[in-house]
C-alpha cells in the first residue's frame, strides 16, 4: 500500500503535475532565444533607458529583467553589466519579481483551477511583476542606501541578423532540459518528502493515516498557517505549498498535486482541479498567486543573489524586502478586494492605512542627499 501510494500519490502526482507544463515553457524559451540571438536585446535596453531612469533604474536593468522571464538565476547574473553598485543591487533585488519559467506552472494552475482558464490571469501576473519592479525602484531610490543618479548608459549595439534555427533550438532545449532535470532531482526529492509527511502521522501510533488532516505535514503547516490567514489562504495546504516553493517554485504545483490528488489527469482539468477550486475563493486564489510570484525566489536564485551581492547582509536584506513586499501586496489585494465585495473588517481598515503609507512613499518628493558643504572659515574676509 505504501509503495503504491508513493508512486501514484507522490511521484506521479507531484512530478507529473510539474512536467505537464513543459510544452508551454519550451515555447516561452524559444521566443526568448530569438530575442537574444537577433540583436534585439541591446536595442530594447537603449530604448528603455530613458523610461527606466524615471524609476531610478538604468536601461541595462531591462536585460536582466527580460532574461529573468526564463530563469531568475541567469537574470541575476546578467546584472554584472551594470557598473554602478547601487543600480546593480537594486536590479538584483527586483529582477525576480518578474515571473520566471518556474512560476509559469503556478500561473497556469491558478488560472485553470480557480478562474476557468480566464485569458487575463496570465498577463496580469506579468503586469504585477512589472509594477512591483517600478514601484520598488521609485521607493528604494528615495532611500539613503540607493540614492543617486543612475550610471550613464554605454552599450555596443550589434547589427540585426537572422538567428539560425539550430542555435534557437539548442538554446530552447538547454533551458528546457535544465527545468526537466530539476523536476527529476530536486522536485522529485521534495515530492517524496511531502508525500511522506502528508501520508504518515501519529493518529494511532506512528504509521500511515487515512485522514490527511492528522498527518505530520498538517500539524507543521497548521502552526505556520495563521501567519497567512490575513491573505485569505490560512489553510495549511496552501501554506505548505508556498513554503516548499522556496526550494523550487515548481514545487508549489507539485505539492498541491500531492495534497489535492492530481494523479488522474483529465483533459478539461475538472477531475484534478475540482477540490482545489472548492477550497479557495477567487480573491484568495489571486492573493496566493501574487504572493508566490513576488516572494523570495528559489534556493538556486538566492544562491545567485548571494554570489552577486557578495554580502550576507545585502542578501538577507533582499530576501526580507521581497518577502515583505509580497506579503504587503497580497494582503492589500485580498483585504481591499473584500471591500469591493461588501465585506469590511479590521483587516480592510489596516490595508487602507498600508495603502496610504505606500502611496506616500511612492509620491513623496526625492530630497537631494548630496549637498555642497562650504567651510565658512576658509572664505576670504
Amino acid at each position: 500500500d505504501w509503495l503504491n501510494s508513493l508512486l501514484i500519490d507522490g511521484i506521479v502526482a507531484g512530478v507529473g503535475a510539474v512536467l505537464g507544463f513543459v510544452p508551454q515553457m519550451l515555447v516561452l524559451f524559444l521566443f526568448l532565444a530569438f530575442l537574444e540571438a537577433c540583436g534585439y536585446m541591446a536595442r530594447i535596453a537603449f530604448i528603455m533607458d530613458r523610461i527606466f531612469r524615471k524609476f531610478g533604474l538604468s536601461g541595462k536593468s531591462f536585460i536582466p529583467i527580460l532574461i529573468g522571464t526564463g530563469c531568475g538565476v541567469p537574470g541575476i547574473m546578467a546584472s554584472r553589466t551594470i557598473k554602478n553598485e547601487r543600480d546593480r543591487r537594486m536590479t538584483i533585488m527586483t529582477t525576480t519579481f518578474i515571473p520566471c519559467g518556474a512560476k509559469l506552472p503556478i500561473i497556469a494552475l491558478i488560472a485553470g483551477a480557480l478562474f476557468g482558464g480566464a485569458w487575463w490571469v496570465s498577463p496580469s501576473a506579468y503586469f504585477v511583476g512589472i509594477a512591483a519592479i517600478i514601484c520598488s525602484g521609485i521607493i528604494l531610490k528615495k532611500t539613503r542606501a540607493f540614492a543617486g543618479e543612475p550610471a550613464p548608459f554605454v552599450m555596443e549595439l550589434p547589427a540585426y541578423h537572422m538567428p539560425t534555427v539550430g542555435n534557437l533550438l539548442r538554446s530552447m532545449w538547454e533551458r528546457g532540459w535544465s527545468f526537466i532535470k530539476k523536476a527529476g532531482t530536486v522536485i522529485l526529492l521534495a515530492t517524496i518528502l511531502i508525500w511522506f509527511l502528508q501520508g504518515f502521522g501519529f493518529e494511532n501510533g506512528f504509521g500511515m493515516v487515512e485522514d490527511i488532516n492528522h498527518s505530520i505535514l498538517a500539524k507543521l503547516g497548521g502552526i505556520i498557517a495563521p501567519v497567512f490567514a490575513p491573505l485569505g489562504w490560512g489553510d495549511w495546504k496552501a501554506t505548505v505549498a508556498a513554503i516548499t516553493g522556496l526550494i523550487a517554485k515548481e514545487n508549489v504545483v507539485g505539492t498541491l498535486g500531492i495534497l489535492y490528488n492530481f494523479a488522474e489527469v483529465a483533459e478539461d482539468g475538472a477531475e484534478i482541479w475540482g477540490t482545489l477550486a472548492a477550497s479557495y475563493t477567487t480573491l484568495a486564489a489571486y492573493s496566493f498567486l501574487v504572493f508566490n510570484l513576488l516572494c523570495a525566489p528559489c534556493f538556486s536564485a538566492i544562491g545567485a543573489i548571494r554570489r552577486e551581492m557578495n554580502s550576507a547582509k545585502w542578501t538577507w536584506f533582499a530576501i526580507g524586502y521581497q518577502c515583505g513586499f509580497a506579503y504587503f501586496t497580497a494582503f492589500c489585494i485580498y483585504q481591499l478586494g473584500n471591500l469591493f465585495v461588501g465585506n469590511f473588517g479590521i483587516g480592510t481598515a489596516i490595508a487602507i492605512v498600508f495603502a496610504i503609507i505606500f502611496l506616500y512613499m511612492l509620491f513623496r518628493p526625492n530630497k537631494p542627499r548630496n549637498r555642497l558643504k562650504i567651510d565658512k572659515n576658509a572664505l576670504p574676509a
